[in-house]
This record gives structure tokens, sequence and C-alpha cells, in this order.
């Protein structure tokens, strides 16, 4: 993470976009980090924070409350490994909330972030996936992550995010369960809990 990468990618999603971003995870090949952060946000209307972006509910929203940039800040208590972020918003619901152009930067903490990607996003609905890398690195290894929306569409003032999802690759190889079959027989049930 010595040197900054800047990207501007302008993302064209159908009408609704197919990603999942819990088919990788299902597969073994990457887990949800997002747990494991701080979470913080510039501004939201009461009762649509922190917890409306993490609650896995896709008819849930944070909305800002205040100037552009919105910023949502993810910290970690250790340096964690970070391939990829997905963000789910609904231009259709949205409208001139939905956001336009995000950057994403990272760091240590607040006053060394630097800027690693930025993306024009065009009416997107469904998940957008922002492949995270620093030069021909597939992943980097950060404290501080932080989405900054810059623009909505319709120069819209307030954003709406759904939902945001913070993957990490699995290193070492990788045992899909869905290779082994279903897990639901009674010999597997008694050793699901360890007393």
């Amino acid at each position: 993470m010595t040197s900054s990468m800047e990207e501007d990618i302008t993302i064209n999603p159908p009408a609704t976009s197919d990603e999942d971003p819990q088919a990788e995870e299902r597969l073994g090949f990457v887990r949800e980090v997002g747990a494991q952060a701080v979470w913080s946000l510039s501004s939201c209307k009461p009762g649509f924070g922190v917890e409306r972006l993490r609650d896995n509910i896709m008819d849930t929203y944070w909305q800002s409350d205040g100037q552009l940039p919105h910023l949502v800040n993810i910290q970690f208590h250790k340096r964690t490994n970070i391939s990829q972020i997905y963000i789910y918003t609904d231009y259709k619901l949205d409208e001139s909330y939905t956001p336009s152009r995000i950057s994403i930067r990272s760091g240590t903490n607040f006053n060394d972030l630097q800027e690693l990607q930025v993306m024009d996003l065009a009416e997107p609905t469904g998940w957008v996936q922002v492949p995270i890398k620093d030069g021909n690195v597939k992943s980097i290894r950060t404290f501080m992550l932080q989405i900054a929306v810059i623009s909505n569409h319709q120069n819209g003032r307030d954003t709406h995010m759904r939902q945001i999802r913070i993957h990490a690759p699995v290193e070492g190889k990788h045992y899909p369960l869905e290779l082994f079959g279903k897990f639901g027989t009674v010999d597997f049930q008694k050793f699901a809990t360890i007393r």
C-alpha cells in the first residue's frame, strides 16, 4: 500500500444485477469480514444508520443527512486482507438518492487515507462489485477503508446505500461444503455443536 493507485471505472450494470456476494462465500473462496470492523458514518437521518447497512435486508437503507461527500468508515482492529467490496443500491426505488460516483480509500487511520479507486455508477440496481487491488496485487492489507459518495444521480443531496459487504480472501485449501452434499442427517446433526 505504499503506492497510490487511482483508477476511474464506469459501471453500466444491466437493469437488474445478477451479482451475488454470498455465492463466493458459500464456495469458500472469500469470507465476509465486515462484522470484525467498527463502522461509522459522516451523517445519518435518525433510524437510518449503520445498523441498516449491515442487517442483510435489501429493503432497508442508510440515508445520509448533510453535505457531500458522504462517508462510510470501516475500521479494523488489526490489519486485514480485503479483496472486494459489494454495495447494494437500487436506482428504481431511490432515484436521486442513488450514488453516481464513489471513491474507495484505504489507510491506517483518517490522516493517511489514499484513494484506491473512483467509480462511476450508471443507474445501478442490485449488487455492485468493487474489486480492491493495489497495483498488481489482488487484495490489500489495511486497517481502514473509507467509501466516499462524491455525487448522486440527478444532483441529489443525500444518499441511500442499502447494504455493504466486505470480503477477504480465504487462504489455504478451499473445501466448499456443497461438494460433499448436504449435512442434514441425524449423524451429522449430533456433531453440529460443541459442548
